[in-house]
């Protein structure tokens, strides 16, 4: 039986394009379709009723200028509000350990602490997907969402590996520590990710590209890891980094499953 895609793309393809004008934004929202953010100017009538659907179904609302809205829209009719969709349905943490149970595997789940550049969450969702990891877990604000350009250099990914998309990554991270995961940081003060036992149930956290995990979150790590770097650059790309770390986990695990 030929396997199909876990997140359903949208309807007209996956181009996570935009939907433009209040009435077609207000029928995005009752058929419930995967949106990313909605960019809204000015206030009253059907404007307040796209803010509550949108806070009812906890889509990311950004309150803009006309100028932008208009840049967005490139000469057509907003009518002060522009949504912007998915790509691909977003998971839950529970559908994401469901997943690791279907395989009679220890959870290895991917958190990005806001990942903001596009094109690195796209590759970390792929590498991801690739290791044979069970999800991966974004925030909601302050990260890149599974736009159309996140699924193109995820390669098609994003169709494939559970991506949830959580209000806060400490309680996110609760949440797995509770279901029983160890959780794993990334950092300079860490110890050797080669010398590290990685074959239990983890969470492996991947912080920001330009200032690494927040405070609150590292808190939350059980252990931290990092990466030998002999030369005058002090740190890898996001994106690397993270498909360094995973592999290494995907090592230990097969190594493991040969004894």
């Amino acid at each position: 039986m030929d396997r199909k895609p876990l997140n359903k793309p949208n309807e007209g393809g996956r181009r996570g394009g935009l939907i433009i004008g209040r009435n077609p934004v207000l029928e995005a929202l009752k058929a419930e379709k995967p949106l990313d953010c909605i960019y809204i100017c000015g206030e009253g009538g059907s404007l307040n009723l796209i803010r509550k659907l949108a806070r009812d179904r906890g889509t990311v609302i950004k309150q803009v200028s006309q100028q932008k809205l208009d840049g967005m829209s490139g000469g057509a009719s907003h009518q002060g509000v522009i949504a912007t969709g998915a790509c691909a349905e977003y998971s839950d943490i529970p559908a994401i350990l469901e997943a690791a149970r279907a395989k009679n595997e220890p959870p290895f789940v991917i958190i990005c602490d806001e990942i903001e550049d596009p094109h690195n969450l796209g590759a970390i969702i792929r590498t991801a997907e690739c290791a044979g990891a069970h999800g991966v877990i974004i925030p909601k604000r302050r990260s890149a969402s599974l736009s159309e350009t996140v699924f193109k250099t995820s390669a098609g990914a994003a169709s494939w590996l559970p991506v949830a998309r959580v209000a806060n990554i400490a309680a996110a991270i609760d949440e797995l520590k509770a279901a029983g995961l160890w959780i794993y940081g990334t950092d300079a003060s860490g110890s050797d990710y080669r010398t590290t036992d990685l074959r239990g149930p983890i969470g492996l956290v991947i912080g920001s590209e330009g200032f690494g995990m927040g405070k609150l979150v590292s808190e939350k790590c059980d252990f931290m890891l990092r990466l030998p770097l002999r030369g005058k650059i002090t740190s890898l790309n996001a994106s690397v980094a993270a498909g360094i770390f995973m592999y290494e986990i995907l090592r230990q695990r097969e190594a493991a499953d040969k004894i």
